[in-house]
């Protein structure tokens, strides 16, 4: 039996517009669909995520080593800037396949809340950079307790 859904004419716009910046990432910002390689900044992938005090970026950078990686924080952007060194020189012709990704990245991303920049942590363990954000105390909910008279 068929179940009867309300239309909801905003839950449409936001599918369109999910599509539309679908189509303008994919179109305009991945520059392998105009022949080119993708971006080494491509090759970092992030996971940022919120806990009650912090903002956690995780970002993925094999085969770097941590000296090797700068992070600022100018605002609300964070920027992960490094370089992937080639471990040996091989001429070209003799590569059957070559998939890894070597030379200078940048990675910035939007954080989502206010960062008190001067407790940030950063570690890093088995190519993982893990940094730990302390969110700035605007940022934080507070609850405060209503009393009555």
């Amino acid at each position: 039996m068929a179940d009867l859904v309300r239309w909801n004419p905003t839950r449409e716009m936001l599918s369109l517009r999910d599509a539309m910046d679908r189509l303008f990432e994919d179109s305009f910002l991945r520059p392998s669909w105009f022949g080119g390689a993708e971006s080494p900044a491509a090759a970092v992938p992030l996971d940022v995520y919120e806990t009650g005090d912090h903002v956690v970026v995780k970002a993925s950078v094999p085969g770097v080593k941590p000296e090797d990686i700068e992070v600022t924080i100018t605002g609300d952007l964070l920027t992960i800037k490094g370089e992937m060194k080639v471990e040996e020189k091989v001429e070209k012709e003799n590569y059957v396949r070559q998939e890894r990704r070597y030379g200078s990245f940048c990675r910035q991303v939007s954080l989502p809340t206010g960062i008190k920049t001067d407790n940030v942590q950063a570690t890093f363990e088995n190519g993982v950079l893990s940094l730990e954000l302390p969110k700035a105390e605007v940022a934080k909910t507070k609850t405060v307790k209503v009393v009555t008279k």
